[in-house]
């Protein structure tokens, strides 16, 4: 007759029994969002952690990306964010760190903190931002933005400064334009 035996670390045991109360978690999101039927949006990211306790919210706290779609589901813009933050309650997400908005024309907005606007469809920011266009082609330093999602206007609170020419510019390659 054998004995076998095998030890365990008590940590590891104590690990698996271990769980967060209303909280959900999520990998490999792909998010459809819809309208009236029609798909206006898809977000997918990594990680996706829902809070159920206190006030309901759902973050992304290793990245996000968001294709806004126009009428015909072409992609009008996309949305590249380090974290989100979503308010169910407001309808609102709250992007920060290394935020990137470019849309077909390859107009781009950089900023570390915005809000968007669902309900609304546009985003918002009281913080800095730098946009740069294509046509005509410049770079605009400034604070504070309203702009709709699919970034075809926008208007800046306060207008820093505007540099022309290419010499200023980071040029980053899409494959979807």
């Amino acid at each position: 007759m054998a004995l076998l035996s095998c030890e365990n670390d008590i940590e590891m045991v104590k690990a698996l029994g271990v769980h967060k109360p209303g909280v959900e978690e999520g990998k490999n999101i792909v998010s459809l969002m819809t309208n009236d039927g029609k798909a206006n949006a898809q977000l997918t990211a990594p990680l996706m952690l829902r809070f159920q306790i206190d006030s309901p919210r759902v973050e992304f706290p290793k990245s996000l990306h968001v294709d806004f779609y126009d009428s015909l589901t072409t992609v009008e813009s996309q949305l590249f964010a380090k974290f989100g933050r979503y308010v169910e309650t407001e309808n609102r997400v709250f992007l920060k760190d290394s935020v990137i908005v470019f849309n077909r024309k390859k107009d781009t907005l950089w900023c570390e903190e915005l809000y968007w606007d669902q309900r609304k469809g546009t985003f918002y920011t009281d913080k800095p931002v730098v946009i740069s266009q294509q046509s005509p082609l410049q770079k605009i330093y400034g604070r504070g933005l309203n702009a709709d999602q699919n970034f075809k206007w926008f208007t800046l609170s306060k207008i820093g400064r505007i540099n022309t020419g290419k010499q200023s510019f980071i040029n980053i390659s899409d494959s979807l334009y």
